[in-house]
């Protein structure tokens, strides 16, 4: 499990095929202890775990279900800037909401604007899945970041970025047309689920 706050902006060194899946590279600065061998990680908030570790980098591997998820090769390419956050331990401190790192799908950024103070908003589309999961002050993880949604219209939502996102990620720098990976609040997809 994982809370959405992100702790590291990371980059992508290398991206092999290995089968129909992807071993990924990753320069890091995460704070803590060493990364080992095993241990999950969320990028961009897909929970992968870690298969190898060298002087401020890891890999991991990417399963063909995670790249039909996310967009295939084309989000995990080398250069690339990617969220990294560690997986919670048992009496850690909860910010953020609960995001498990299973990705839902991918969203398109309708808009981005920025607003008096120094914070912006993301318009993000709203595909019909994720319709009977969005409310308004609901939560939702974008690449990973946990952000609660400010608005909601006909086929879009928006959150508000303020300028501690802003400065820790990489959301101020997206653009309409740009695609984000999506995680939709497990507690309402759970609701969703039990009333069909």
């Amino acid at each position: 499990m994982f809370t959405g706050l992100v702790q590291d902006v990371g980059r992508i060194v290398a991206a092999r095929r290995v089968g129909a899946g992807l071993d990924l590279e990753v320069r890091h600065a995460l704070p803590g202890e060493p990364l080992a061998r095993g241990e999950s990680i969320a990028v961009d908030g897909c929970c992968l775990t870690v298969t190898a570790t060298g002087p401020g980098t890891f890999r991991a591997d990417l399963s063909p279900e995670t790249l039909a998820r996310t967009g295939g090769t084309r989000r995990w390419r080398p250069g690339r800037e990617v969220h990294l956050e560690r997986a919670l331990r048992a009496g850690d401190r909860m910010g953020g909401h609960l995001v498990q790192g299973h990705v839902d799908g991918e969203v398109r950024v309708l808009a981005h604007r920025r607003v008096p103070g120094g914070g912006a908003v993301l318009r993000v589309e709203l595909p019909r899945a994720g319709r009977a999961v969005v409310v308004e002050k609901g939560s939702v993880a974008l690449d990973g970041v946990s952000l609660t949604v400010a608005r909601l219209g006909g086929g879009w939502f928006e959150v508000a970025l303020v300028p501690e996102t802003l400065a820790r990620t990489t959301l101020g720098r997206r653009r309409p047309g740009e695609r984000l990976a999506v995680e939709w609040d497990v507690m309402l997809k759970a609701a969703a689920e039990r009333g069909r």
